[in-house]
């Protein structure tokens, strides 16, 4: 009797409480820590601030900052060494299975506290509880594990709830999410989505889309994409409790102008990876029709761009040496696509040049659209006509 506690649950009602509790550390984790606190693309009331809070030091231990801070350097520093927990560089199964490791390593790097945590709370629940006293939260919650379902239950369920955050966000979402998946978006790292729905992991899953929009709130940016993070975050907004900052942009198109304009230069960055996505589409067409003519002429030459394909749509710094030089050797036996892929690179510049005034992007945007329009290329010329069509 004194270890049975207020519910005598059946083993499936165990489960199910156990997925429900490890649901909401979840949401906490991919509503608070994630999408307000590291990327600031909501704000929430103060009364879902401390919910979130307080649960995550129950149920978790970790402290605001130290996962602020953690995160995004790895933003900062994706696919590098300095990458806290790229599967590029460490491998996959060092992140997948001992993600939780590297975490707490570079939780414990004060310069990354320093230069990446800022804005995060620093109030007296903070200082004296939240972060000095944090594991006590573990203890709190084990008892109330104890008390509510049993001696050996509560703490099984303790256990998973411990154990939930650091597999399913430090090793699945880090190690899987840089590894393995499908890409909406030709980010310049590893970033992929796992699966189109993203339920068990509070919308984590669309990892490839996160990293092309870091301070969107939504996640999902296909029609048959779900983010329950997204959903749940609604209702707070219903509830008043929380306040959209900011999502993904969505390309809006008018009648092309005459010659790109500053409002045209605006909308191409900002929907650069949309503009990268289409173009991706004009260098596959592109890609096929030369394959196609090559083949009546000269079949030893398209033996050599039959492998051009996978490269086409990725930029030279993410390959290795070997894959340049063959990327090389094929772009040689084609001057068509050697253009096409040349001005692929040259429209990513565009965005990447951080020193450059908004005159001299303009003047580079509008040079870009002459000379694909004077190519001789229908698909760099169609191009050209959409880019003056954003809006």
């Amino acid at each position: 009797m004194l270890f049975s506690g207020v519910f005598d649950l059946p083993w499936w009602g165990l489960v199910v409480v156990t997925l429900v509790l490890t649901h909401v550390s979840i949401v906490a984790v991919t509503i608070y820590l994630h999408r307000h606190q590291a990327h600031r693309a909501l704000d929430l009331h103060p009364l879902a601030s401390h919910f979130f809070r307080l649960w995550l030091c129950l149920t978790t231990g970790m402290v605001t900052k130290e996962w602020a801070a953690v995160h995004r350097k790895h933003h900062a520093k994706c696919e590098t060494r300095d990458d806290p927990h790229s599967p590029q560089i460490l491998g996959i199964n060092r992140v997948l299975w001992g993600g939780v490791f590297l975490y707490v390593d570079e939780a414990n790097n004060s310069q990354t506290l320093e230069r990446y945590g800022h804005g995060t709370p620093d109030d007296w629940l903070e200082r004296n509880i939240y972060s000095n006293r944090a594991k006590i939260g573990l203890v709190l919650m084990g008892l109330i594990n104890v008390g509510l379902f049993g001696f050996v239950p509560g703490l099984l369920i303790l256990a998973v709830q411990i154990a939930w955050i650091p597999f399913w966000a430090a090793g699945v979402i880090n190690g899987i999410g840089h590894y393995w998946g499908y890409r909406n978006w030709a980010t310049a790292d590893a970033s992929t989505n796992i699966i189109p729905w993203g339920i068990l992991i509070g919308g984590e899953e669309l990892h490839n889309n996160h990293h092309a929009f870091a301070s969107s709130a939504r996640l999902s940016n296909r029609w048959y994409e779900l983010d329950i993070g997204w959903i749940y975050i609604r209702i707070l907004e219903l509830l008043r409790l929380a306040v959209v900052k900011k999502v993904a942009p969505r390309p809006r198109f008018t009648q092309p102008k005459p010659v790109a304009d500053f409002d045209t230069l605006q909308a191409v960055i900002a929907c650069r990876y949309d503009v990268l996505a289409k173009y991706a589409k004009s260098l596959k067409n592109a890609y096929a029709e030369e394959l196609r003519a090559v083949r009546r002429v000269a079949p030893q030459d398209a033996q050599s761009l039959r492998g051009l394909k996978r490269w086409l749509n990725r930029d030279e710094k993410q390959m290795c040496s070997d894959e340049r030089a063959k990327l090389a050797a094929a772009l040689a036996r084609s001057e068509k696509l050697s253009k096409v892929y040349a001005m692929r690179q040259e429209l990513v510049a565009l965005w990447d040049r951080s020193n450059a005034s908004r005159e001299q992007l303009l003047k580079q945007l509008q040079d870009w659209c002459r000379r694909a329009e004077a190519s001789g290329i229908r698909q760099l010329e169609e191009f050209s006509l959409r880019l003056r069509c954003y809006a």
